[in-house]
């Protein structure tokens, strides 16, 4: 692979297994991509799928998933802690290595617009794709989710792409953006309202981290409210200092972390930048790391 894109597409869909197969059986389909990980979450009902490839056959390999899932996902009978308005809720590509952020862009829209002529499903574009400078911001153009959308599509938010009335696998957020870390943080309480007023404080559009999107959820499985982040710069507002700051604040409210999850991949900076802090270690650097020896064969 010359000219590297990752693709990580998030379905509304983490509890019925045989669709998740299903779904991701047409990224292992397709010759010139690699499968790199794919994780579900059933109390948010979502699976993150994550794949790398030359630029052409990653946007064929996204194109063959959002219509897989279009065929075994019903929004009207979709329910989950995580916003959704589509089966294939969130579509981005992302510059890995030979391929900068205009084609990425320009892989979005053409993508996109293949979705939206031949499956008949609505389009967002977003992140650096965004036409408008509204819509750059994923959580505007979803806001009011599937069943609000469903109703104002033709009027107040209409699709960059693809029919202005909502089928049944809804609609899709087709964008480019650089990586990004989804990290969730657990804790001892069932009571949601505490993530909420958590992740309001250390959110961006709430005073918070410039580069971090944050709510509050409950875990009815596990019966724990979390705050579910997206780091969206993570050399800027790295790990620890977010687990840090919601540790402070979880303790205002008389409540403690319990774990923490990562969800999908991560760069190996951002660990190694939170083993930096944790172990206060001294000249640390990234040659240090066994692995980074052997994948540069020195």
């Amino acid at each position: 692979m010359d000219r590297i894109v990752e693709c990580v597409p998030n379905i509304s869909e983490g509890r019925n297994k045989e669709i998740v197969e299903a779904v991701v059986d047409e990224v292992r389909g397709v010759e010139g991509v690699r499968l790199l990980d794919y994780s579900s979450d059933s109390s948010h009902n979502r699976s993150v799928i994550t794949f790398v490839g030359d630029l052409e056959p990653a946007k064929e390999a996204a194109f063959r998933l959002v219509k897989k899932a279009g065929e075994l996902i019903d929004l009207d009978q979709h329910t989950g802690e995580h916003p959704r308005m589509g089966a294939t809720d969130v579509l981005p590509f992302i510059p890995i290595s030979g391929v900068g952020m205009e084609e990425c862009v320009a892989a979005a829209e053409e993508v996109g617009r293949r979705i939206g002529e031949e499956l008949g499903i609505p389009v967002f574009l977003y992140g650096e794709a965004a036409r408008v400078p509204e819509r750059k911001n994923l959580a505007k153009i979803r806001k009011g989710q599937y069943e609000k959308l469903k109703e104002i599509l033709a009027t107040d938010r209409i699709p960059d792409f693809g029919p202005q009335t909502m089928p049944k696998m809804g609609a899709t957020a087709v964008g480019a953006r650089m990586p990004l870390v989804a990290y969730n943080i657990n804790l001892d309480t069932s009571q949601k309202e505490i993530a909420d007023k958590i992740a309001r404080c250390i959110r961006g559009s709430g005073g918070g981290f410039h580069n971090v999107k944050a709510m509050g959820v409950f875990l009815e499985d596990r019966g724990i409210a979390q705050v579910s982040m997206n780091l969206e710069n993570f050399e800027k507002t790295p790990i620890f200092r977010v687990f840090e700051t919601v540790k402070r604040e979880a303790q205002r409210y008389g409540v403690n972390i319990v774990g923490s999850e990562i969800i999908g991949l991560i760069p190996q900076k951002a660990l190694t930048d939170a083993a930096d802090f944790y172990l206060q270690l001294e000249e640390f650097t990234q040659e240090q790391v066994l692995e980074n020896k052997i994948f540069r064969g020195e």
